[in-house]
This record gives structure tokens, sequence and C-alpha cells, in this order.
């Protein structure tokens, strides 16, 4: 067998160098060298050697049958994933300290466990106190095998000789492979162990969750490759003060991507919420102005958001722009397709948006209800309370339809809304029971609308 070779790449150029240096000699980057197995063969390669050679197909000889999926326990997590936790997949799970990714995975695992063999690998905590954590739940866990061991080969001779269908790695940061000198945690250790654990769950078929840490821009940590290597990419997101968690799918090979489950965290651990819209409605006393009831859309699920708006006189020169939950720079743009195509200057004023819960809109859909917002808080004149808005505003003025439009206007229904200014082109065949339609096609009848 052949020695093992390290050599130190530099991550923004590809060049190599048999020692580390601060600086790379090519493009002159500095601490852009990383430690990396290059030639011999690796403790991964031999083994797998004793697993069956590729074999190379025609496309037409291939049977396309449908993936095997099994339910996780969680509905709101199968709904992430795409139905269910698909065998041989591998999924990343990210989030910040304490959100409660692995109170999610303990819960998962044991629903798991009573139907198949598991492995719970915690490289962070002691066996007895992911025990203590899954009596304080109140989870039966019986049957969940629980290791404590951070080097990869290692994790790997055990989950051989136990043969699970399922294997957690808690987390991926601490686990390390003997062919590298470096600490754990470093890229080159995050992305070689993560190399030989994804070539085990795709030869033998288990599907492999890994939990990853994330820097505090609220990304992966690591190199980014990472989430290239696995299946499945989930984001774990919540505030500190509130108990509500959104679960949310970058990344789907199995399913859709930007699916979102929610969550509450309690005592007893995470509890699914069937009805994410009612969280992020706040029923006021009485009609507010600068409040606006918008209809949202995250993967295939619609959510009633409440958008808050407060146009203020500004004494500064550069008045401030300022939003929580939506794109600031989309909302200069906003206010200056009011001023040219609805006559409202608010060149002297401060506009701060805000969407209520916490909720993060990347979609255009919340054009109008932001601009509507706006001017209802500019002229002090409350909105309907049974109204909901939504569709997209154009440079031009125009209001452009958005995806799913009947979808969300049920949804708007079904929690008990009358009204609604949409798109013309979103207007659902024969109207809808119980909902009256205000059909704008410009920003200037929106606005007509609501003057009466």
């Amino acid at each position: 067998m052949a020695k093992d070779k390290l050599l130190y790449t530099c991550n923004q150029c590809g060049a190599q160098a048999p020692k580390w240096a601060g600086q790379c000699g090519d493009c002159g980057a500095w601490n852009s060298l990383e430690e990396t197995l290059v030639s011999g063969a690796s403790p991964r390669t031999a083994r797998f050697a004793d697993y069956a050679p590729a074999v190379v197909q025609s496309m037409q000889d291939v049977a396309a049958g449908a993936e095997v999926r099994q339910s996780s326990g969680l509905a709101e997590l199968d709904r992430v994933l795409g139905g269910g936790v698909v065998e041989g997949s591998v999924i990343l799970i990210g989030g910040d300290p304490g959100i409660g990714k692995s109170t999610l995975l303990l819960q998962c695992m044991a629903a798991l466990s009573a139907r198949q063999p598991v492995l719970y690998v915690t490289g962070e905590e002691s066996v007895q106190q992911v025990s203590m954590r899954a009596q304080r739940l109140g989870l039966s866990v019986a049957a969940l095998r629980l290791l404590t061991e951070t080097q990869v080969e290692r994790i790997i001779v055990c989950a051989e000789r136990e043969r699970p269908r399922v294997l957690v790695i808690d987390s991926i940061q601490t686990v390390y492979t003997e062919a590298l000198q470096s600490a754990p945690g470093a890229v080159a250790q995050v992305r070689e162990s993560a190399a030989q654990l994804v070539r085990y769950a795709k030869h033998t078929g288990t599907a492999l969750f890994l939990v990853g840490h994330v820097t505090k821009e609220g990304t992966l940590a690591g190199p980014r490759v990472l989430e290239h290597m696995v299946d499945t990419v989930l984001y774990f997101e919540g505030d500190g003060a509130s108990s509500y968690r959104v679960i949310r799918a970058v990344k789907n090979r199995f399913g859709a991507v930007n699916e979102i489950g929610m969550f509450a965290m309690t005592e007893k651990g995470l509890r699914e919420v069937s009805n994410p819209s009612a969280i992020f409605l706040s029923r006021h006393a009485e009609p507010v102005p600068g409040s606006v009831i918008m209809v949202t859309r995250e993967g295939s699920r619609p959510l009633l958001v409440e958008v808050q708006v407060l146009v203020d006189e500004s004494h500064a020169s550069n008045p401030r722009r300022v939003t929580l939950g939506l794109d600031q720079n989309r909302l200069a743009m906003l206010l200056a397709v009011l001023h040219r195509h609805g006559g409202v200057a608010m060149y002297d004023q401060d506009v701060f948006v805000n969407v209520v819960g916490g909720v993060r809109v990347t979609e255009t859909g919340a054009d109008l209800a932001v601009v509507l917002a706006a001017l209802s808080s500019l002229r002090s004149r409350p909105l309907p309370r049974d109204l909901v808005v939504f569709g997209e505003l154009g440079l031009a003025g125009e209001v452009r339809p958005v995806q799913s439009g009947e979808a969300r206007l049920r949804e708007a229904v079904k929690h008990g809304f009358k009204q609604a200014i949409i798109p013309a082109a979103n207007v659902p065949k024969g109207g809808l029971k119980g909902m009256e339609i205000h059909a704008v096609q410009r920003l200037s009848e929106a606005l007509d609308v609501l003057r009466g």
C-alpha cells in the first residue's frame, strides 16, 4: 500500500505547497493554505475495498424505481424532507447553539428506533447526558444505540458491526480522521471525515444525519463543499426570545427547496405546529395604521403574516430605510415606484418595515403589501381588518402575478378574511366563495380601491 502524503492547497487559487505558510506563494492570499490528503491509499480507500466494484450501465437498462422513504415520526420534519427519510440519503442540519438540533434528532431517533436499528454517535456529550435528556423529554429510547466517539475510522468500524439503518453524527465538527494532523474542526478534517461517512452511507444504504455548527453570520461552519457532498441541507432557525422554531430546507435532492416546518419548544421538547399562520397573525383590539396581512409562500405552504410599516418625519439629511424580514434595497425601489406611479413622496420620511414573528420574506409577493402599509401609516388611516394583500410591483407601476395565487386566497378564507387586493392574473376562475376580490393591474388601481 502506498504511503499517504500530505500537501497544503490554497483554497483561493488551488496552488499546492509541501509545507504550510501564512501566505500563498502563487496568488498572495493570506491564511488560505489547507491541509489535504492527495496521494497514496487512504484509510477510507482501504476500508471500502471489499465493496463490489463499480459497473458501467446504459441509461435504458437502469430501472427508475421510486425512492424508499420512512417517516421520521415528526410530520413537520417529513414535510421538509419531502415526505420522509430516504434510504442512503445524507442530511446536514445546521443551527445556532442551543436552538434544539440535538433535541429534534433525539425525538426523531426515538421514533425511528422502535422500527429499525439506529445508532446515535455523540462527540459533544456523554451517553449519560443524552440519556438524561431523553428521560427529561419522556422519550422511549430502549432500542436506541448510543456511542461516544470522535474518530471517524472507529465510528465506521462500530457502524459496520452494528449495521444501523439510520446513523446520526452529533456533530461533524468534533469528528476527525487519523490520516490528517490538523485539529478536529479544521477545514480539512471536516471535509475528509464527512467524505468517509458519506461514502459509507452510500455503499450501505444507511440514512445519515450530520449536525453542523454555524458561524456568527448564520452559515454552516467548515468548507462550502460540505453542502455539496450531502443530499439535503436543513437550517434550524429561531429567535432566542421566542419559543417557536423554523426548520428550512435550502437544498433537497428528494423534495422541494425552501420548504419549512414549524415547531414550538416546550418543557417536553419540540412540539409540531400544524397551523403556523395563526402564530404570525396578531389580532389588534382595534384597527391600527401601517399594518396589513399578506399571504406569502414557503415551499408548498401558504403562510399568512403581518407586515407593519412605520412612516415618521425625518430630521436627518438622509432619511432612514430600515427593514426586518425584508430586503432593504427592495424597500427603496418600492418607495420610488410609489412616488413615480402613485404620486406619494416619502423622501423626507423615515420608513421602518417589520415582518411580525421574525419571519423572513424573500419573495416579491410582499411588494404590494409593503406599499399599502406604508401609505396607511403616512396617512394614519387603518386598512380593513379583514383585508389580505399580495402581488409583485414592477418599475413601470404594474402589479404582476405571483405563484399559487388561488392557494393563498384559500388560506386567507380559512382564517376568516373577507377582502383581498391581488393581481388580476391571480383571480381564480369563478371567484372564491366568501371572499370579495379586488383585481388590480396597476398600482394606481390598488390605491383607488383603498380610497373607495
